[in-house]
């Protein structure tokens, strides 16, 4: 047969039922960062996509929810001798001199087992490649991975597999909502609002001018993973003369007030609220949620249950430098409600600025001068 390689997504396990919409959003996403493929198809659980640059196409595909992995590889008969045949051709022409490696097979096999695979080509790469000096590792102690994935008729030698970003597959809860970014935990749970598999219209608050480009910056690594050509972005400035616990306190109420206004204008059901139970208090999370239902709306907690892995998700928008300062504001979160007037909620709604960005290579520089024209 011929040997044809392919981009393999591996779905997590709250998509494999959504698959056809991940398949969509694969689409999308290419199209949108002008990578041409000839093919996407489905072999089992897993779908393979024949891109014409299966380096590039990876990396776009892997800003995508709802992919446990994705893998470069070659496709194969799903039969014994092949198998061997192949994984010490392919696996071997992979490794470095006296690196350590281990044979992976997971997946659907006839007649053999998995386990019987990874003995056979072990042996195979010892006997055929001795003059690396290549030696088997553990599970627990390897310098590279040879892995292998079995359907019914084919097999996929992974010439490169990378860890995919978790999660379930956007917009298939096919639900909108609203979700805010003023600071570095904000930003981790509109993230993991889109995690969760909703579509979330953003609305991005800031003090001062010079915060925009820091707002911006995040706002460019989360709009990617909407799968969309174009986002519509609402700018709002609160003014606050002062600063402290209690000023921060009136700045996210407000943040809060002006979220249930625009859920209602866009008669959206959920509000997504920037709050985890272990870092607020029980009894701000529970005033603050009864505010949104007060007006008919459903309030979600996206960081309700993420804990250290926090750290983990800002660095995946960008935020790597930022984790010392996200760490003291953890620590420094407000533990009680503050009230705001109609009148400082009318004043932020007058403020509001709207930015359309078409997802591209110039997104920061089109919100920056998107919103210093409208200035």
């Amino acid at each position: 047969m011929n040997k044809i390689s392919y981009v393999v997504v591996f779905p997590t396990i709250f998509s494999r039922r959504k698959i056809p919409q991940l398949v969509s959003n694969i689409k999308k996403i290419l199209k949108n960062r002008n990578q041409e493929f000839k093919s996407i198809k489905r072999d089992g659980d897993i779908i393979l996509v024949d891109s014409n640059d299966p380096v590039f196409s990876s990396s776009a595909i892997n800003l995508l929810f709802g992919i446990e992995r994705i893998a470069i590889a070659r496709q194969v008969n799903n039969d014994f001798k092949t198998l061997v045949t192949e994984i010490t051709s392919l696996g071997g022409n992979l490794l470095l001199k006296g690196e350590k490696f281990l044979v992976k097979v997971e997946g659907t096999s006839k007649g053999f087992f998995p386990k019987d695979i990874e003995i056979a080509a072990t042996s195979s790469i010892i006997e055929k490649k001795s003059n690396l000096g290549a030696k088997p590792g553990t599970e627990e102690d390897y310098d590279k991975l040879l892995y292998v994935f079995l359907t019914k008729k084919y097999a996929y030698i992974c010439i490169f597999i990378d860890k995919g970003q978790g999660g379930i597959t956007f917009d298939s809860k096919n639900q909108n909502t609203i979700c805010c970014v003023y600071d570095e935990l904000s930003a981790v749970s509109c993230f993991e609002t889109i995690k969760q598999g909703y579509d979330p219209k953003i609305l991005v608050f800031y003090r001062k001018k010079s915060e925009l480009i820091k707002l911006a910056k995040i706002i460019n690594q989360l709009i990617p993973r909407l799968v969309k050509k174009k986002v519509s972005i609402d700018f709002f400035q609160i003014k606050m003369k002062s600063s402290g616990v209690k000023t921060h306190q009136i700045f996210i109420n407000l943040v809060m007030e002006i979220m249930i206004q625009e859920a209602l204008k866009n008669k959206f059901d959920y509000v997504s609220l920037p709050l985890s139970p272990l870092i607020f208090s029980q009894e701000y999370i529970k005033n603050s949620m009864k505010k949104v239902y007060q007006k008919n709306k459903f309030p979600i907690i996206p960081l309700c249950g993420v804990d250290v892995r926090i750290f983990e998700e800002a660095k995946e928008i960008g935020l790597e430098k930022q984790i010392p300062k996200l760490k003291k504001m953890i620590l420094s979160n407000p533990s009680k409600m503050a009230k705001s007037s109609e009148k400082d909620v009318k004043s932020v709604l007058s403020t509001k600025k709207t930015v359309e960005v078409h997802i591209g290579p110039n997104n920061l520089h089109d919100i920056l001068d998107s919103l210093e024209e409208n200035h």
